[in-house]
């Protein structure tokens, strides 16, 4: 049995599978974001140990026997936190999370320093991990003073589980202290934040092992001391894994919190300007560019709360035969935005309201906006020298076949709908524990779900999609200038 461990922004989850790959079980336990200002975003990160020990005992309540099996355990989490330790490992702050911005000051100021492209492949967004500390090294002085160790975090749920402070390649790439190319830290850039390397975790791939179990946490657990813990990933990189997206070529769209258009690549294509990111995949020697949307379901459950009507309710209005847009659009900047635009001021809007403007008109202009953000991407991974030919859907919103429709006609490539099954992060992450555990062949182990079935672009509103994404596309400098 293999273990893998998800740190999600709402919640831990932990999936057993076995040695065929076959989902036995899973556990989960809810977390919640402080947002204490605009702008801000954090989690206390005792929450994590909690949320962990919880979804576990969830798991051996329900498969204990398979629990005591296992052999191998993989670590999968958000990216991008900032997590602070003092020399004792006493957690200084609150972790500064990937969709907080107050640091976009700090974020514009090192990426005015031409070494933070040439050395990590991208920009440095005010969601990075470096800003972070540039902020808090401006605000929190006394905090910054005793800052003994920064991890991401689901390094700081390893340091609870196996008392070693290391990281791997996918998460770390992130921080914009990688040096993405060489894959290994940038002293050059740690001192353009005054740290060091021995503030930073050690590092190793993702499917290497790094560290064990502690004794006193695999008796709690009933599974045996000294159990392997991988390197594991950041939770697009698992979440490439449990998808099989590790070939150049492959790619997934991710329906998540935000959203991700994902591209495996066999060398390192950075191209900083398109506002792609350029990141280590959890494999040796593989890289993968995405484009990232902050708010993706995000927008979604936000018309949730406001409406009184769930999503899913939401979605079902609309039906199951895609319709041409209503010529109300909506921008799905709710947190700013990533690619193309890296713009943590910049916020949504609907557009072309009228008296007839029901509730499923603007839910379609949702699940438009959204679509035609991904187009953004797929544009930027273009212009970064990645051609997509078809994607496959994951996360939560994938569920809405609706949504799908809408951004296979928008990107004009077929969806991928894989087989029912659970294809995520924390199936990724048991992966590389599988992998780590045994020393197995990592792509013959990341393999491809079976498809189930394939959304081809609406061809006769094609059309009518390309008119609309043109005027999508004319709304963030219209904004924007409104805004400044």
């Amino acid at each position: 049995m293999y273990l893998g461990l998800d740190l999600g922004t709402s919640g831990v989850k932990a999936l057993l599978i076995d040695a065929g790959q076959k989902i036995i079980g899973s556990g989960h336990a809810s977390l919640d974001v402080s947002r204490p200002h605009p702008g801000w975003s954090e989690q206390n990160p005792t929450d994590w140990i909690r949320a962990c020990e919880t979804a576990i005992a969830e798991l051996k309540a329900s498969h204990p026997k398979e629990l005591a099996a296992v052999k191998g355990i993989g670590l999968s989490g958000h990216m991008h936190g900032a997590t602070l330790l003092d020399a004792g490992d006493q957690v200084l702050r609150p972790c500064i999370l990937w969709n907080d911005t107050r640091s976009h000051a700090e974020a514009a100021a090192l990426d005015a320093d031409p070494r933070f492209r040439q050395l990590t492949g991208n920009i440095v967004f005010p969601g990075f991990t470096a800003p972070k500390l540039a902020w808090v090294k401006n605000n929190e002085p006394s905090v910054f003073a005793k800052v003994a160790k920064v991890l991401l975090p689901k390094d700081f749920l390893r340091l609870s589980l196996t008392g070693e402070h290391i990281s791997e390649m996918s998460d770390s790439a992130g921080t914009s202290w990688l040096d993405v190319g060489k894959r290994r830290w940038s002293p050059e850039l740690l001192a353009a934040t005054s740290l060091d390397e021995r503030q930073m975790p050690s590092l190793v791939e993702g499917t290497e092992k790094a560290g064990a179990l502690r004794a006193e946490l695999a008796a709690s657990w009933g599974i045996a001391s000294g159990t392997p813990v991988a390197g594991g990933a950041g939770d697009n990189a698992a979440s490439a894994c449990g998808m099989g997206t590790v070939g150049a070529g492959h790619a997934f769209v991710s329906l998540g919190t935000s959203g991700v258009l994902f591209a495996a690549n066999a060398s390192y294509l950075p191209n900083p300007a398109s506002a792609v990111h350029t990141f280590c995949h959890a494999l040796p020697n593989t890289w993968h560019q995405m484009g990232v949307i902050l708010s993706a379901t995000d927008s979604l459950n936000w018309l949730s709360e406001i409406s009184g009507k769930k999503a899913g309710e939401l979605t079902a209005e609309l039906g199951d035969v895609l319709k041409a847009p209503s010529g109300v659009s909506f921008l799905p900047y709710l947190s700013g935005e990533r690619t193309p635009h890296n713009d943590s001021a910049i916020r949504g809007s609907f557009t072309g309201l009228a008296h007839e403007s029901g509730r499923a008109v603007l839910t379609q202009a949702v699940l438009e906006g959204v679509a035609f953000a991904f187009r953004d991407s797929l544009e930027a991974l273009k212009t970064a020298g990645t051609i997509l030919t078809r994607v496959t859907a994951i996360g939560g919103g994938s569920r809405s076949r609706y949504w799908l429709k809408a951004i296979a006609t928008a990107l004009q490539v077929p969806v991928d709908i894989p087989a029912d099954g659970d294809f995520g992060a924390a199936f990724g992450a048991a992966r590389l524990g599988l992998i780590a555990a045994i020393g197995a062949d990592p792509l013959a182990v990341c393999t491809a779900p079976r498809t189930d079935a394939t959304i081809e672009p609406d061809v006769p509103l094609g059309g009518a999609y390309a008119d609309a994404y043109q005027r999508y596309r004319a709304l963030y400098p219209a904004i924007k200038g409104a805004m400044a």
